[in-house]
């Protein structure tokens, strides 16, 4: 199996993946904004493909196991504003894939920092401890948490320097 990222939009598939990890996505109010979000022209998209060499996506066995949505903010910096993988694409290299293609694609454009906001540590749940424990396997250093920034607990802040932009 091969994995392909391409940047597309796919709100169907957004949807589809965060229905399927209630741990992390368990608010449909939640999930119908990011689908919404997936389909605007603000956030670039990206989808992770899985799939057997030479597959297209009219075959049956090529899905999206992987999505994420990135917001440019200035060109300097831009936000993480969604990953997810699919459950049975977690551990396989998906999540990691699409930060890498992301942050390739962002320093190629000029961009300096990739940003994320997460659910704090000062919040005991065991999948966000999961989610802040990948971020900063790829290279996020926390930066903030505040109270009430993105729901009403509390919100970590991380970056990834990036660099400069390959010549």
């Amino acid at each position: 199996m091969t994995l392909t990222i391409t940047r597309r939009r796919d709100p169907a598939a957004v949807r589809r993946i965060l229905e399927s990890l209630p741990d992390w996505f368990g608010d449909p109010e939640a999930i119908t904004a990011y689908a919404g979000a997936a389909a605007e022209d603000e956030y670039l998209s990206f989808c992770a493909e899985r799939g057997g060499a030479g597959q297209d996506q009219a075959r049956p066995d090529h899905e999206v196991v992987g999505i994420a949505l990135v917001r440019r903010h200035f060109p300097e910096s831009a936000e993480l504003h969604l990953i997810a993988v699919s459950p049975e694409a977690r551990s396989q290299g998906t999540g990691r894939g699409l930060v890498e293609h992301i942050s390739r694609t962002l320093r190629e454009d000029g961009c300096l920092v990739l940003t994320v906001h997460t659910v704090g540590p000062s919040f005991p749940h065991e999948p966000y401890a999961q989610t802040r424990d990948f971020y900063r396997r790829l290279g996020f250093i926390p930066l903030e948490e505040h109270e009430n920034l993105d729901w009403p607990g509390p919100t970590l802040i991380l970056a990834r320097p990036l660099g400069p932009a390959r010549t």
